[in-house]
């Protein structure tokens, strides 16, 4: 598995305005991979998650849970198999989600090596 990806930024409208930062994450694999991905329905399995929880209720409340819910990132298998874009807010933050999804890809990378030694035996040295 090899993971791509592409740092970017765009301005706010007409130039002006916030800088939007952007990840674009995805994974190339190799046809072993996709096929053990699709034998253990591993498309659906999250890797990375970021929630913002909000209070309040009433209207307000339910506007800013909301407006928080868009702001959610969460990234599958599937996510990274077809490609996403992740727009961060700054480069801090974008660097922090870079982190976690070479984390999940890590963990993940090891799930397909176990997957690989299902019905047959692996012998470890130490």
């Amino acid at each position: 598995m090899k993971l791509l990806l592409r740092r970017d930024q765009k301005s706010g409208m007409l130039g002006v305005g916030k800088i939007t930062f952007t990840l674009d994450v995805r994974a190339e694999l190799t046809e072993e991979e996709k096929s053990h991905i699709k034998k253990y329905k591993l498309g659906e399995t999250m890797l990375y998650e970021r929630d913002k929880i909000v209070g309040g209720s009433g209207l307000l409340g339910l506007a800013s849970r909301f407006a928080l819910k868009m702001m959610n990132l969460s990234i599958s298998v599937n996510d990274l198999t077809n490609g996403k874009q992740v727009e961060c807010k700054d480069i801090v933050e974008m660097l922090a989600v870079e982190e976690q999804i070479k984390e999940a890809c890590e963990t993940f990378k090891a799930v397909l090596t176990a997957a690989a030694h299902f019905g047959g035996e692996e012998v470890i040295e130490f």
